[in-house]
């Protein structure tokens, strides 16, 4: 490549200042540290200059710490700084005014609480003495509040200037790697950053300096005829649905019903001593000696406290519950891996699951199951099914190619290569999925049970609602110490 093709190459990369850009970039790529330089246009636009460039992520940050800067020079300028206090002065006069005939009242009855009413008085006007200086001392500091935003301003100004021709170099050189990066000064984007920043910094310098000029840039325009429209359909929605749908939430109520009274007769009505001595058997066969003995600790921990049944009803909510979502997930995960059209469609629908806040998602959940256990089994299922396919996913793309092109070079059948190659490679991840779906059903005790789902998150809403800190707190290591045996029965010796 010649010095010519070099010059040509950069002259259509910046467009402008050919020459002064060819020097600055051959000073910052001689050093191999950070190299001063200043650039007076990128200092004097600032954010919209690193927009027209195409850096918008300097861009963004810059069109934030200006608008700061502004903002404290127009409230310093032409703000009222004692606006709010002015408003809690209105408030007192008008309570004051309000102690004031009480008083007056109570003086004309001869009534015993005068000296009441006196006290609140003086307590009243000391309190608006106090706020009156507080509004001068805030407007005499209008001075320096203007001082702090004029040296933000030069201090962020110095910056835009001394990182701009790093930041562009370092642009340079990935577009001479990938055409594909935006170069020159394209109007467009020139227009989007002028625009842009104009608008940020404005529309903020006006609402802090001027509050209540331009009612909607605090209040978002807007009609309450437009909510109760909106909530008018979404209820009309859920009640159709319920309607035509209610054989079918039947099926899933009895379903769940099923699974959750067979495991409850396992762990709840079982004799404490065959279903403890199961359990540790249980850790003792997956995760080694040392982990029973922690786990007989921890049933000791719940019976000797008197949280042995509610555990195993919590046990069994979450059995149910994890049961239902490894038995869905591990298929739809398994037919996902190798589909990722279909994966694309259920992507969305798992973050959504996962990203929704527990309560919200409750709502519905009651309107189509109503309250009690089985409305707590699907919430908890929502909430903590996801994991196991996104990883049952991810260990079945991990297997390597060239070993299932092997095995089915050696005329391995799809069944074979399913069970033989592709689960056993994937299996630390797919064990991982069915830990990490265990753990977040657990998470789900607490608000489980603020529809009905009895167990150790009841002891503990309780413990919230009174204030019983005791109570939480044993409740709260009852659950923690379920979650640790689940965690070394799942996990066992693989760590």
């Amino acid at each position: 490549m010649t010095d010519k093709t070099k010059d040509e190459l950069l002259s259509d990369f910046v467009t402008t200042s050919h020459n002064y850009y060819r020097n600055q970039f051959q000073k910052i790529g001689a050093s191999a540290t950070f190299t001063w330089t200043f650039n007076w246009v990128a200092a004097l636009l600032g954010p919209i200059w690193f927009g027209m460039r195409g850096l918008w992520n300097w861009a963004l940050t810059f069109v934030i710490l200006e608008a700061f800067a502004y903002i404290q020079l127009g409230r310093g300028l032409f703000g009222d700084l004692g606006a709010s206090a002015r408003d809690r002065i209105a408030q007192i006069e008008g309570t004051l005014a309000f102690r004031r005939e009480q008083l007056a009242a109570a003086i004309e009855n001869n009534a015993d609480n005068v000296a009441v009413f006196e006290r609140t008085i003086t307590s009243l006007e000391g309190a608006l003495t106090d706020i009156e200086a507080e509004i001068v001392q805030l407007e005499a500091g209008a001075i320096w509040v203007t001082l702090t935003g004029l040296i933000s301003l030069i201090i962020i100004k110095i910056c835009a200037g001394a990182i701009a021709n790093s930041a562009l170099e370092k642009r340079y050189s990935e577009w001479l790697s990938d055409r594909s990066v935006s170069a020159g000064l394209n109007p467009f984007r020139t227009a989007i950053a002028a625009t842009f920043s104009v608008l940020v910094i404005g529309a903020t310098v006006i609402h802090y300096a001027f509050p209540g000029v331009i009612t909607w840039l605090t209040d978002f325009p807007t009609s309450p005829d437009i909510r109760l429209d909106a909530i008018d359909r979404v209820e009309a929605f859920f009640a159709v649905v319920i309607e035509s749908g209610e054989w079918f939430f039947q099926v899933i109520t009895f379903g769940i019903r099923s699974v959750l009274d067979a495991l409850e007769v396992l762990f709840v009505d079982t004799p404490w001593p065959v279903i403890g001595s199961f359990i540790i058997l249980l850790t003792w066969l997956s995760a080694g000696k040392r982990a029973a003995i922690f786990s007989g600790a921890f049933l000791a921990y719940m019976g000797f406290l008197g949280f042995w049944e509610k555990a195993m009803t919590t046990l069994a909510l979450l059995g149910t519950a994890a049961c239902i979502s490894i038995a869905i997930g591990i298929p739809v995960g398994l037919f996902c891996a190798r589909r990722p059209r279909f994966y694309a469609v259920v992507r969305p629908i798992m973050d959504f699951m996962q990203t929704m806040p527990a309560f919200v998602f409750m709502i519905p959940v009651i309107a189509f199951f109503g309250t009690g256990k089985p409305a707590a089994v699907v919430t908890t299922m929502i909430f903590g099914g996801t994991p196991v396919v996104r990883l049952t996913v991810l260990g079945l793309r991990g297997v390597p190619d060239t070993i299932r092109e092997a095995a089915i070079a050696y005329g391995a059948s799809k069944w074979f290569l399913l069970t033989k190659v592709d689960l056993p490679l994937a299996a630390p991840s797919i064990l991982a999925g069915i830990n990490q779906t265990i753990m977040l059903s657990l998470a789900m005790v607490v608000v489980a049970s603020l529809i009905g789902a009895k167990g150790l998150g009841e002891d503990v809403l309780e413990a919230l609602q009174y204030a019983s800190v005791g109570q939480g707190i044993l409740a709260g290591f009852a659950i923690l110490f379920c979650a640790m045996i689940l965690d070394r029965i799942v996990q066992g010796k693989r760590e």
